[in-house]
């Protein structure tokens, strides 16, 4: 077992489970106002759903939650039209899918799920304009891509699917722009690029050789302008920074790796692009950057790091940009924050954190 999977195996060894990775959500930037959020449980195979009051952030449980999903959910994330949510399976290697009640928050089965994926799955994520999916296969060195039928949620995989990725990739996500995807290889210390056939969603790579990153990358995401790709590496305890050039090829920026805290899992950012957030596995908090957008460079925000739960695996925030939210998986529960949308720094929410069935891993927000 790889030293990430020893982690995790000590982490939850109380909990019966052997874990080898960790899973990240994809990042889709909407200008909306949040009011739903899901969240993988891992231990228990199922995901807890809540609905968000848009005024104070605060969360509530949706009736009928938590829903069935397959064995071991790993990461979940929301359709940009907010209609539908996707969770990967860890265990049974597949695709969970659901059709959202927008009225409730409430979950059902779409028609033909759960869908074939590779060898544990554990990131997913969609294009911006909702009509293909990719998913990172850890244990399968590939990435399954498939199209999105818009009408039902249905997925039906992409002509070559999987594509080949590095060793034991991570993460994966999709430049705003819909053009380009990038994989966070955790074992071969790099990070793949590939070009998005924006008819067929194929996938092809870009240049020769991946982008190196830190030890072991373990997640990766684009700033909303998708000037720059961040990587959190999880054991050199820092973030990488690239340039991405018309072609969508990576160059790291001057200063960077930016030191990030102790084991660093997933970096999400708000809708604007000032701010950067990382969830820090090994320091139950979330540490909170400015960016630069002129160069990418970080900067710590002012009272930076901010405590949560233990063991955050996720942070993200909410698509109106008020809001950012943590899945401990230590502690069993979801923290919530307010954001100062003018210094970047986070408040707890009253009534935060809240409990979510056992062990949840990743967290998405639907809008509306």
């Amino acid at each position: 077992m790889n030293r990430l999977g020893k982690v995790f195996g000590a982490l939850l060894a109380g909990c019966g489970i052997a874990l080898v990775t960790a899973s990240f959500v994809g990042h889709i930037f909407a200008k909306a106002v949040p009011k739903f959020v899901y969240v993988a449980d891992y231990y228990s195979s199922d995901i807890t759903a809540y609905s968000v009051d848009s005024s104070t952030g605060a969360l509530t449980p949706v009736d009928g939650s938590p829903f069935a999903a397959g064995q071991n959910p790993f990461a979940v994330t929301v359709d940009p039209s907010g209609k539908f949510v996707y969770a990967v399976n860890y265990m049974s290697n597949e695709i969970s899918a659901y059709a959202i009640d927008n009225s409730t928050g409430a979950l059902a089965p779409v028609s033909g799920s759960p869908f074939a994926a590779g060898q544990n799955p554990i990131s997913i994520v969609l294009d911006p304009a909702g009509k293909f999916v990719y998913v990172a296969n850890y244990h399968s060195n590939n990435v399954s891509a498939y199209s999105v039928n818009k009408s039902t949620g249905a997925l039906t995989a992409v002509g070559g699917s999987p594509f080949m990725a590095g060793m034991y990739p991570a993460s994966v996500t999709v430049a705003p722009s819909g053009k380009f995807a990038y994989v966070a290889n955790y074992a071969s210390n790099n990070v793949s690029a590939y070009a998005i056939n924006s008819s067929t969603g194929v996938l092809t790579a870009i240049g020769g050789i991946p982008a190196p990153a830190g030890q072991n990358p373990i997640s990766v995401v684009v700033d909303p302008s998708g000037k720059f790709a961040y990587v959190g590496n999880y054991t050199s305890n820092d973030i990488s920074v690239f340039g991405i050039n018309k072609l969508g090829a990576l160059t790291a920026v001057a200063g960077s790796p930016f030191k990030s805290g102790a084991n660093p899992f997933n970096i999400t950012m708000d809708p604007s692009g000032k701010f950067a957030y990382v969830a820090i596995y090994g320091g139950a908090s979330v540490s909170a950057f400015t960016i630069n957008t002129t160069t990418g460079g970080l900067a710590a925000v002012s009272g930076s790091p901010f405590r949560t739960g233990q063991a955050p695996m996720v942070v993200m925030v909410d698509p109106s940009g008020k809001f950012a939210y943590t899945a401990n998986a230590g502690s069993n529960s979801i923290s919530a924050f307010a954001l100062n949308n003018a210094t970047g720094a986070l408040t707890a929410i009253k009534g935060s954190p809240y409990a979510t069935d056992a062990v949840p891993f990743s967290l998405a927000i639907a809008g509306k």
